[in-house]
């Protein structure tokens, strides 16, 4: 059960223990990623599949995860559309030339993933046949709402404001580039699938920005569009939606097979809403687990696995990405952990 531990807990279906993953698995906190950053930029890494491939399995071999995550970056689909973008060494990423008017949104280019993105795909190839079923193999991208929200500020910016003004002020505009971003990321993940993932992660990190009101009648028919476009792929939709808890019967109509949540959620409050409709995954604090000493870490992960109860369906991760300077052997002991605790509660859970 060990190789389909995750992918069982995605169907809500019984497993020997809980399957745990964790968002930025593969990045920063690691050596041999930082070894590689010292002599490649960013984008460099995740354009050449044969770093990718080795930054993918570098956590994967070294703790006992219970799946994969292809390494990339949720913006790259912005740069076949024409955007130009680049990582800052501080500030994260930037798009040079960001859609603000018609005219901007004109010039934004057709994507076929084959082409604009195919250094990923050769990745999740490799990656595929690299793991050799050991562990499932995630792809990812971002919902659309995110993926505009880039476009338009131009950089990370949690409120949204040019996005939100977008949105009130030409909303015919902001419609026509949802549906954009919503075909693209359609396209994108059902490449994914054909290169050999075998779920995705849907990634919507700034809609908490949004009202309820603006939620329901902006972002959530394109969400439920990209999902309902990945339903014939076969494979499990996770949809990672943080700051979302206050309209949590909305996110749930997303039609998400899994639903991701920060650590600002109460568990068994998500757990109880979710049931019969998704799985769970999620949600220690990231910040916990950088710098939480091991008897912090190791009673938070019971107090998790407690709160998500005994019935089936969750996924053990992070509230959000693992955090850079979070000592490996603090990964280490959340796994084991998070496998201990679980194994002697008398699962599989049912």
């Amino acid at each position: 059960m060990r190789a389909d531990r995750f992918l069982r807990a995605c169907r809500r279906e019984a497993v020997d223990a809980t399957p745990i993953w964790l968002m930025r698995q593969a990045g920063r906190y690691l050596e041999g990623f930082q070894a590689l950053r010292k002599t490649h930029s960013f984008l460099e890494l995740v354009h050449t599949p044969e770093l990718a491939v080795e930054i993918s399995l570098e956590p994967v071999r070294r703790f006992d995860l219970d799946a994969a995550i292809v390494f990339a970056d949720i913006l790259l689909p912005l740069e076949p559309m024409g955007l130009t973008l680049h990582f800052e060494a501080e500030g994260g990423p930037r798009i040079e030339n960001p859609v603000r008017d018609e005219e901007d949104a004109g010039r934004l280019r057709p994507v076929d993933p084959r082409d604009g993105l195919g250094d990923v795909l050769e990745t999740l190839r490799i990656l595929r046949q690299e793991l050799g079923g050991r562990v499932p193999l995630i792809g990812f991208a971002a919902a659309p709402f995110t993926l505009l929200s880039y476009a338009v500020e131009g950089e990370t910016r949690r409120d949204a404001p040019s996005l939100k003004a977008l949105m009130w002020g030409r909303p015919a505009l902001f419609e026509a580039l949802m549906r954009r971003m919503s075909e693209v990321t359609v396209a994108y993940l059902r490449s994914q699938v054909e290169a050999g993932a075998q779920a995705l992660q849907l990634f919507d990190s700034w809609v908490g920005a949004l009202s309820p009101l603006d939620y329901g009648r902006h972002v959530l028919p394109h969400t439920q569009a990209v999902i309902r476009g990945l339903r014939g792929t076969g494979v499990p939709v996770i949809h990672f939606a943080p700051l979302t808890t206050s309209y949590l019967d909305l996110v749930l109509e997303t039609g998400a097979d899994v639903l991701s949540v920060d650590w600002r959620a109460d568990l068994t409050s998500v757990r109880r809403e979710a049931r019969g409709r998704a799985a769970v995954q999620g949600n220690l604090d990231p910040l916990l687990l950088k710098e939480g000493n091991p008897a912090q870490i190791r009673e938070e992960a019971r107090r998790i696995l407690e709160r998500a109860g005994p019935d089936a369906g969750h996924i053990f991760n992070l509230g959000h990405g693992v955090l850079p300077g979070t000592p490996p052997a603090h990964v280490g002991i959340l796994v084991d952990a998070v496998h201990t605790f679980s194994a002697l509660e008398g699962r599989p859970r049912r």
